[in-house]
């Protein structure tokens, strides 16, 4: 009949796509290649030989401080120290850590991932999530279709062949593997909302006022946009749209550092920052700039607006509305 034929036709596109969909994603989550930090956050050749000859630890983080006063870092250590990595031997980047298993640098790493033998971080997040997205569809997909047959093996209603164990397997197989993905999808969803990696949820990031896990947050909305960009058409395919460079971050907790709030109305760089600041304001980039845009204020003093105006160079500090 002509409608069995179109349910044929439906059920063969919709399984082929969302099998094309999952092939695409899981694919890209595999050889996409983790991103590492630029070569701005490498230490220069005379540095790197001064930080290997002293042994004091105050030493080190002198030369360390020096070197990151122009780099866009927000976050220390618990004992309030540089993130540095002795490994690749670069000063990390904000929500960076190193892969044992990669032995590499990763910026905004999640996680390292046995299933798909890659780490999971800036490069890959968005492949990551529409790969359990379009697997959770997948089985649901399957389950559904099987669930009929299932139905009628308990009421003995299925032929007495040997496919009706097929069946059966088939259904708890995919029943299983569903009920597993949505947990952890769930989970990384929730973490999107939020703004935040699986390891940053099990250690906090540390700023100058403390440890804080929503550090990063800008709100669910612009969180969502951080992933998978501002094109909308974009977020369910494999492609990548997620905003910023993976080194630097917009984050809610700089407004509320002290030192960070007075704004320099003089006509000198960021760069002039002194031993008590060595993480300067920097600019944020384009596309996290898009991120701020809507509701974004500028902290000033008073007169010093006119300043702006008229070209002075000075830091700004981004205040986000909660």
């Amino acid at each position: 009949t002509i409608s069995s034929t179109a349910e044929k036709v439906v059920y063969l596109v919709v399984f082929h796509l969302s099998f094309v969909m999952f092939v695409w994603s899981y694919w890209k989550t595999i050889f996409t290649s983790p991103a590492s930090p630029s070569n701005e956050f490498c230490l220069s050749k005379a540095d790197k030989e001064q930080y290997e000859k002293e042994e004091r630890p105050e030493s080190q983080q002198e030369i360390l401080r020096r070197a990151a006063k122009d780099l866009p870092i927000y976050t220390t250590t618990a004992s309030r120290a540089i993130r540095y990595c002795d490994r690749c031997q670069l000063i990390k980047p904000d929500r960076c850590h190193h892969c044992s298993a990669c032995d590499i640098c990763v910026l905004k790493m999640d996680h390292h991932c046995p299933w798909v033998n890659n780490c999971v971080g800036f490069s890959n997040y968005k492949f990551f999530l529409l790969f359990l997205m379009y697997s959770l569809l997948y089985c649901l997909f399957v389950a559904a279709t099987v669930l009929q047959y299932f139905i009628k093996f308990w009421t003995n209603e299925l032929p007495d062949t040997h496919a009706k164990f097929h069946v059966l397997f088939l259904f708890f197989v995919a029943a299983m593997f569903f009920i597993s993905i949505l947990s952890l999808f769930s989970y990384h969803c929730w973490l999107v909302g939020k703004n935040r990696s699986t390891i940053e949820t099990f250690r906090a990031p540390t700023f100058r006022n403390g440890p804080d896990k929503n550090g990063f947050s800008l709100g669910c909305s612009k969180n969502l946009r951080e992933v998978f960009g501002d094109e909308k058409k974009y977020w369910l395919l494999p492609i990548f749209t997620s905003l910023g460079d993976g080194c630097n971050f917009p984050t809610r907790l700089v407004i509320m550092d002290p030192e960070q709030l007075t704004v320099s109305s003089q006509n000198e760089p960021a760069k002039s920052s002194g031993a008590n600041q060595p993480f300067p304001t920097r600019p944020l980039s384009e596309s996290q700039n898009r991120l701020l845009a809507s509701d974004s204020q500028w902290v000033e003093s008073g007169p010093e607006e006119e300043n702006v105006k008229s070209g002075a160079k000075k830091h700004i500090i981004v205040s986000l509305e909660s």
